[in-house]
């Protein structure tokens, strides 16, 4: 299915959603009963002012926390139990050192901001989740938007691509995270499903079968019987456009633009080798198309970081697919041109305990994690903050999820202190804590 989520008309009901909100765009069966008329939707957005206007995010979001020891924040002359297996290896930044795991990540760090102090008091998976993704603290079933939806909401939809979209689908663990919560359900991502798969295609894009013109006309027949009930039952003052919302909702099923935005098959093989024929790495490389293609906002969600228990088994299975996937991004934005306008960010929830278990792994840690930044005017092989000696907490420069979600909508020109409507009709603030991480820029 393809969900789609515009931006919100000025009548909602109490919940802040309207009947209509939530489309789901399959084949020609379906598409017409919701689209046409939350096509509407989009003539009442605001077109998003200022440099920032063009300007879009990649999130890499490394569910399950990723051990900062092992990668960007190695301690060296700690103990075994701290230190761990790895050795370190020298990057292209000067003085500054990563995993020995990294090889191909040491040599892009010039273009990355390496924040070594991301910091809460969370150690509970869903909600620090939660938490980081939205900037705002909550429950673990997600008490408020994620960035991506608060992006959707605030920038609107333009064009035939969604604003918001997660690969291959938002985080989990128990359930689904990182949602639109309040916001409702049209400014959800759209889930692009696994892009590695063979024969990748984004489901009910295309309809599912050739149809004749009889077939077709007798659909257009139902279609046209159930909006003009809707016209009748929601007044005509909310469908005076109706018509031209109804042609561009074709336009956008059958559209070329929309199909060639996912069409990763198009990329060269030399390409896609090059961020490896992985779940992740084409999951990378789609995020850069959808990008490239105004797309506003895309989560990349690679989990599996919770190693609980024999680490090294795992880091040695993730590692390296991290490191290329995530160094071809880089250099692939640059070489393009679009890393000027494109935020890179890499987090997870979490790091890890500074001591190995007994069971030979590393546990949920909350007071220190590292943050890789890029693009969009960051200072490439830039390191901002530390920890103590054995990487247990924050000595220098403490960055809260506030902090990074702050950063995250100035970037893009969005007001974080903007108030926006709660479920009770309450104003609620996008962000009611955090500033910019300044030294980025």
């Amino acid at each position: 299915m393809l969900d789609l989520f515009l931006e919100r008309r000025t009548s909602t009901n109490c919940a802040g959603v309207s009947r209509r909100d939530f489309l789901r765009v399959g084949a020609l069966t379906a598409c017409g009963l919701s689209l046409p008329q939350t096509l509407q939707l989009e003539a009442q957005a605001n077109a998003p002012k200022g440099k920032s206007a063009k300007r879009s995010v990649i999130l890499v979001y490394l569910g399950g926390g990723m051990s900062h020891h092992d990668t960007f924040d190695p301690k060296p002359d700690a103990t075994p139990e701290v230190r761990g297996n790895y050795a370190t290896i020298d990057t292209c930044v000067s003085g500054l050192r990563i995993s020995e795991k990294l090889p191909l990540m040491a040599q892009v760090m010039d273009k990355v901001a390496l924040v070594r102090s991301g910091a809460h008091n969370n150690d509970h998976h869903e909600t620090a989740t939660n938490w980081v993704l939205s900037g705002r603290f909550g429950s673990a079933f997600g008490d408020y938007p994620a960035m991506g939806a608060v992006v959707a909401h605030e920038t609107g939809f333009s064009g035939k691509l969604p604003p918001y979209v997660s690969v291959p689908r938002n985080p989990s663990f128990t359930w689904e995270l990182g949602k639109s919560a309040y916001l409702g359900g049209r400014y959800e991502s759209f889930k692009a499903g696994d892009p590695n798969e063979a024969n990748y295609k984004v489901q009910d894009l295309a309809p599912a079968e050739a149809m004749s013109a009889k077939r077709v006309e007798r659909r257009e027949t139902l279609l046209g019987a159930v909006d003009s009930l809707a016209r009748r039952v929601e007044g005509n003052d909310q469908i005076k456009t109706y018509d031209e919302f109804h042609q561009r909702a074709a336009a956008m099923i059958l559209s070329s633009e929309a199909r060639t935005a996912f069409a990763i098959e198009q990329e060269s093989d030399r390409t896609r080798d090059r961020y490896g024929r992985t779940t992740f790495g084409q999951s990378c490389l789609l995020a850069r198309r959808l990008t490239e293609r105004g797309v506003r906002f895309v989560t990349i969600n690679f989990g599996g970081w919770d190693h609980h228990a024999k680490i090294w088994d795992g880091l040695n299975g993730k590692l390296p697919d991290f490191d290329r996937a995530t160094s071809s991004l880089v250099t692939d934005l640059h070489e393009r041109g679009l890393l000027d306008n494109t935020l890179l960010v890499v987090m997870g929830e979490f790091g890890r305990t500074p001591k190995i278990n007994k069971d030979v792994g590393r546990d949920h840690w909350g007071p220190a994690a590292s943050l890789l930044f890029a693009g969009a005017g960051v200072k490439g092989g830039l390191v901002l903050g530390s920890t103590d000696k054995d990487g247990a907490y924050v000595t220098r420069r403490p960055v809260s999820p506030a902090d990074v979600c702050y950063t995250v909508f100035d970037v893009l020109g969005i007001d974080p202190r903007k108030m926006l409507q709660a479920p009770d009709g309450r104003p609620q603030e996008i962000l009611d804590k955090g500033e910019t991480v300044k030294e980025l820029f």
